[in-house]
Protein backbone atom coordinates (compact mmCIF):
# COMPACT_ATOMS: atom_id res chain seq x y z
CA UNK A 1 0.00 0.00 0.00
CA UNK A 2 1.64 3.28 -0.93
CA UNK A 3 0.12 6.48 0.17
CA UNK A 4 0.89 9.39 -2.26
CA UNK A 5 2.20 13.17 -1.14
CA UNK A 6 -1.10 14.38 -0.89
CA UNK A 7 -2.53 12.10 1.00
CA UNK A 8 -0.22 12.30 3.40
CA UNK A 9 0.02 16.20 3.33
CA UNK A 10 -3.37 15.93 4.35
CA UNK A 11 -2.93 13.59 7.37
CA UNK A 12 -0.19 15.85 8.76
CA UNK A 13 -2.50 19.04 8.13
CA UNK A 14 -5.23 17.50 10.03
CA UNK A 15 -2.88 15.73 12.56
CA UNK A 16 -1.55 19.60 13.21
CA UNK A 17 -5.03 20.99 13.34
CA UNK A 18 -5.99 18.62 16.63
CA UNK A 19 -2.78 19.61 18.14
CA UNK A 20 -3.66 22.94 17.82
CA UNK A 21 -6.95 22.65 19.22
CA UNK A 22 -6.03 20.53 22.19
CA UNK A 23 -3.29 23.17 22.85
CA UNK A 24 -5.98 25.67 23.31
CA UNK A 25 -8.65 23.93 25.56
CA UNK A 26 -5.42 22.99 27.61
CA UNK A 27 -4.37 26.43 27.84
CA UNK A 28 -7.60 27.63 28.38
CA UNK A 29 -8.71 25.00 30.69
CA UNK A 30 -9.73 26.44 34.29
CA UNK A 31 -8.10 23.41 36.32
CA UNK A 32 -5.04 25.26 35.17
CA UNK A 33 -6.08 28.67 35.43
CA UNK A 34 -4.26 28.84 39.21
CA UNK A 35 -0.56 26.97 37.80
CA UNK A 36 -0.68 29.91 34.70
CA UNK A 37 -1.30 32.86 37.59
CA UNK A 38 1.48 31.39 39.34
CA UNK A 39 3.84 31.12 36.47
CA UNK A 40 3.09 34.50 35.24
CA UNK A 41 3.96 36.01 38.61
CA UNK A 42 7.38 34.19 39.04
CA UNK A 43 9.47 37.49 37.21
CA UNK A 44 8.34 39.64 40.16
CA UNK A 45 9.06 37.44 43.28
CA UNK A 46 12.88 37.25 43.05
CA UNK A 47 12.98 41.24 43.14
CA UNK A 48 16.29 40.67 45.38
CA UNK A 49 18.77 38.31 43.09
CA UNK A 50 22.01 39.68 41.77
CA UNK A 51 22.19 41.78 38.63
CA UNK A 52 18.68 42.73 38.85
CA UNK A 53 17.91 46.31 38.11
CA UNK A 54 16.63 47.41 41.94
CA UNK A 55 19.98 46.86 43.10
CA UNK A 56 22.23 48.69 40.71
CA UNK A 57 23.92 51.72 41.70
Amino acid sequence: MSIDLNSLRSIVTVVSLLLFIGLMVWTWSRRRQSAFDEAAQLPFLDDDAPGSTSTRK
